[in-house]
């Protein structure tokens, strides 16, 4: 690895690290009890940023495929994982929308045909096991209601990642474009909840300017920009891997600032979850440690 692609790999690896932070953020910087405000207030100006950079505009019936995948991969699953932050641990919600590859294996093989591999099956399983560890029923302050959330959100980003490989991006927009209308969109369906549901602020204290802040220009602008660069100029197996990152940044953080703790059964599923996403290069090692002593994987 040149130092050129170590660079690449570190500043993109900075995107998955900072949407980690932002359970912390929630717990520790927003209003209480906003997820369709902090939802709306990520997603519409990282969008907006997004379009003025790439000035591409949607043609025909994708007005609408944008909006539905804005839905799913933007409003739905920033107001879940908003709402799932405000409820349980940062380190749980992160590990449980971790687990959103499972559902994308699954729904790819129902909605798309996609034969499940062994390695796919194995995924599957991994994950599967490490959500019912997490939860270990024998919690019995465990919140329900913030657990479910976490999961529909892997559930509602899982779809739309599907969706997206079912529909095909058209030629006329670039990806870091068609995110930027999913941004806008569905972010701008959150609106009318914002205003119906939760109303404008009445007073905005000065940490939750920090937070909003935050989650605007770090979690949504920079995060977005660094992300799509880094899919610009490295492999997209690499670039998939670096994703363990944000749930292992939520854990670190939740430890080290929330006193958030995990039993013995927590960390198993933990270890299960994180197994299961870097499962692929755990057998890319293997198979090129068979072919090449060394074992230098090249990313």
């Amino acid at each position: 690895m040149n130092a050129s692609t170590g660079r690449d790999l570190a500043f993109t690896a900075l995107a998955p690290m900072i949407w980690g932070s932002t359970y912390l953020v929630t717990q520790t910087l927003l209003p209480p009890d906003t997820p369709f405000t902090a939802a709306a207030l990520r997603a519409i100006p990282a969008g907006l940023l997004l379009l003025l950079w790439t000035r591409q505009r949607l043609h025909g019936h994708w007005w609408l495929k944008a909006s539905v995948l804005g839905a799913l991969n933007i409003g739905l699953f920033f107001t879940c994982l908003f709402a799932a932050a405000y409820r349980i641990p940062g380190s749980l919600a992160a590990l449980l929308l971790a687990s959103q590859p499972v559902w994308v294996l699954l729904l790819a093989r129902w909605w798309l045909g996609t034969p499940l591999t062994v390695t796919a099956l194995a995924q599957c399983g991994l994950g599967l096991l490490g959500v019912v560890l997490l939860l270990n029923p024998g919690q019995s302050e465990l919140d329900v209601v913030g657990v479910v959330y976490a999961l529909v959100g892997a559930l509602s980003m899982a779809s739309g990642v599907v969706l997206s490989k079912r529909w095909q991006r058209p030629p006329t927009v670039s990806q870091l474009n068609l995110t930027g209308w999913q941004l806008l969109l569905g972010g701008g369906v959150l609106l009318p909840l914002v205003f119906w549901l939760e109303g404008l602020p009445t007073g905005v204290a000065a940490d939750h300017l920090l937070g909003y802040g935050y989650l605007i220009l770090l979690g949504g602008v920079l995060s977005y920009g660094l992300w799509f660069a880094g899919i610009q100029k490295l492999k997209p197996f690499t670039v998939s891997l670096l994703g363990v990152f944000s749930p292992l940044t939520a854990t670190v953080l939740g430890f080290v600032f929330l006193q958030e703790s995990f039993g013995v059964l927590q960390w198993l599923g933990t270890l299960s979850i994180l197994f299961g996403l870097l499962l692929p290069l755990c057998i890319a090692l293997l198979r090129k440690g068979m072919n090449r002593p060394e074992l230098a994987l090249t990313l």
